[in-house]
Order: C-alpha cells, then sequence, then structure tokens
C-alpha cells in the first residue's frame, strides 16, 4: 500500500536590514544550493511550490475590528526578523520533512520552521 504524504511548510526566517544580507558572491553560493535542494525535490516527488517573499515593509494587514474590516500598512507583528521565504513540500512524515529543513537550514544559514498543514483542512 502506498504511504500517505502529508504537507508541510519549510519557513526560512530572516533577520530584518541590510547589514545581515551576505554579500552578492555569498549570495550567489546561497541560491546555487537552494536551487540544487529544490530539484531534488521535484526529482523526489516532494515539491509543491515555494518562493521569496518581499520584506516586512511591503505586508498589509487586513483586520476586522467589531463590523470595520481595517487595512493597515505594514507587518501584523514587528520582530527582529521575518519570513522570508516558504517551501511547501510533501513528506511521508515529520521526520523526512525535518531532513529537507535541516539540508536548507545548512545552506542558508537560516533558521528553517518546519510545520505541519493541518490534515482535511481547505
Amino acid at each position: 500500500m502506498p504511504q500517505t504524504m502529508k504537507s508541510y511548510a519549510l519557513c526560512f526566517h530572516q533577520p530584518i536590514g541590510e547589514a545581515t544580507m551576505p554579500s552578492p558572491e555569498r549570495m550567489e553560493e546561497i541560491m546555487t544550493d537552494v536551487y540544487a535542494i529544490r530539484e531534488e525535490l521535484r526529482a523526489a516527488g516532494a515539491w509543491v511550490f515555494g518562493g521569496g517573499l518581499h520584506g516586512p515593509d511591503a505586508a498589509t494587514v487586513l483586520k476586522l475590528e467589531g463590523d470595520e474590516l481595517l487595512t493597515i500598512d505594514g507587518p501584523f507583528v514587528e520582530g527582529k526578523e521575518h519570513i522570508g521565504g516558504i517551501t511547501v513540500i510533501q513528506a511521508p512524515d515529520l521526520d523526512s520533512a525535518l531532513e529537507w529543513g535541516r539540508r536548507y537550514a545548512r545552506a542558508t544559514g537560516l533558521p528553517i520552521e518546519v510545520r505541519p498543514f493541518v490534515e482535511g483542512a481547505a
């Protein structure tokens, strides 16, 4: 019987600020490694989608207060880091998803949060 695959979000946590950005040369190395992992995910049938996100200053928050829907520029939460990108994968279990997350953490030097999706939720 084939194993059921579960969906996981791999969230890339990036520090905020220009001073924390790697040099262009280092960024090129990082992205080469990231794209190689992405191709391995595709070859394994585990890739769903992924991409980088603009910084928190590009965020717009929609917030319901009573009957009024507010539109607020900026991030929902202020912090020293933000989610700079996500990759959604399918894996048979958390251990497998964590291994992909470890590979991304080694490649990027960033903290990678691995979080399972709620099964059956649409």
